[in-house]
């Protein structure tokens, strides 16, 4: 029972630690998604290749809330099928703030090489007379994402207000993320991490820690506890700490590692198809896997493409069709891709 324990240990403190920068992460990019809302919708139809580089931007966000903004688009026809691939090829969804925490450098070279392809591919689907009618077929619906109007996230008179009688949500964030910051900056979180890493982790800790002291009620309540407290953190953690203990008891007790080696194509196939199920948590397996050194880059890209979390969530209960389209392309795109890849011996 101790051995058990001083085993699990390590991994509930890695499953911890990435879940609490996925928790920062998402906050921060929340705040920024509300703020910046209503820049760039009124030239996004302009030009297919502003509607694939801006598809690619949304989708190269980390998290489901650039996927949601590309599925609206679409379902509002101001992008094309051809950009709503590009997004979901560009997308890795929770994951991505996962790799990030991992191995942050590979992830951002990751994320670069996929935007590419998603442009290049949605180029290429919106050349499909097939693809192109679909979105003729897309009824307008109201499909909702942050439509109120813009936050006033900073007022001097009000934060004095706020932080006078705190709300219920208020204080409970405020206790998670100084808990979190405490324990990365006393090395009982990320102990081992370079010194750019924890500095980098701290600062993005304060930086939501400010967010968290300084947003209205509105915004704190409805798009910070109602959607990412108790929408994503439980399951983030609960699938990172499920997928860290049973790749850390496969290789210790099986001897994994032969046979992915002797199987790296049927492995990157199994990645693929796991990508297509549209939810946030099955990636993670190939994250954890790469950042061991288990598998190569091939099948992390692969999967990376294959996968949205679950941004197609959305699009699947507007558009079946529509889904199962752009599921198909991404499977193709991710065999070709990631196939060169593990040819060229990567």
């Amino acid at each position: 029972m101790i051995k058990m324990l001083i085993e699990v240990l390590p991994i509930v403190k890695q499953a911890l630690m990435i879940t609490g920068f996925v928790f920062v992460m998402m906050l921060i990019i929340e705040y920024v998604n509300v703020q910046t809302k209503g820049l760039w919708q009124n030239n996004i139809s302009q030009s297919k290749w502003k509607q694939y580089a801006f598809a690619a931007f949304l989708g190269a966000i980390p998290g489901c809330l650039g996927a949601f903004t590309a599925v609206a688009l679409y379902s509002h026809r101001l992008i094309s099928f051809g950009a709503i691939v590009t997004a979901m090829i560009a997308t890795s969804g929770d994951e991505a703030f996962v790799m990030l925490a991992m191995f942050p450098l590979q992830a951002l070279g990751i994320t670069l090489l996929i935007s590419v392809v998603g442009v290049l591919s949605g180029y290429l689907a919106d050349k499909i007379p097939y693809f192109t009618k679909l979105s003729d077929k897309f009824a307008e619906n109201k499909f909702p994402l942050h439509e109120e109007e813009k936050c006033e996230c900073f007022t001097v008179g009000n934060i004095f207000a706020q932080l006078k009688n705190p709300s219920f949500y208020r204080i409970n964030i405020v206790v998670l993320i100084s808990i979190f910051l405490i324990a990365v900056g006393s090395g009982m979180l990320a102990g081992n991490a370079e010194l750019w890493i924890k500095i980098t982790i701290i600062s993005v800790v304060s930086i939501s820690l400010f967010i968290v002291l300084t947003v209205p009620e509105h915004f704190l309540k409805e798009h910070l506890w109602d959607h990412i407290v108790k929408v994503h953190i439980l399951r983030i953690f609960l699938w990172t700490f499920g997928t860290l203990f049973v790749i850390h008891f496969a290789m210790n007790y099986f001897d994994i590692n032969s046979f992915i080696e002797n199987n790296m194509f049927v492995i990157l196939i199994i990645a693929v198809l796991i990508g297509v199920i549209p939810e946030s948590g099955p990636h993670l397996i190939f994250v954890t896997l790469f950042a061991a050194g288990t598998i190569p880059l091939s099948v992390l890209v692969a999967s990376s493409i294959s996968q949205d979390g679950h941004g197609m969530i959305p699009l699947l209960a507007e558009s079946k069709l529509s889904f199962l389209s752009v599921k198909a392309v991404n499977i193709v795109v991710a065999l070709i891709v990631g196939g060169s890849i593990l040819l060229l011996g990567h």
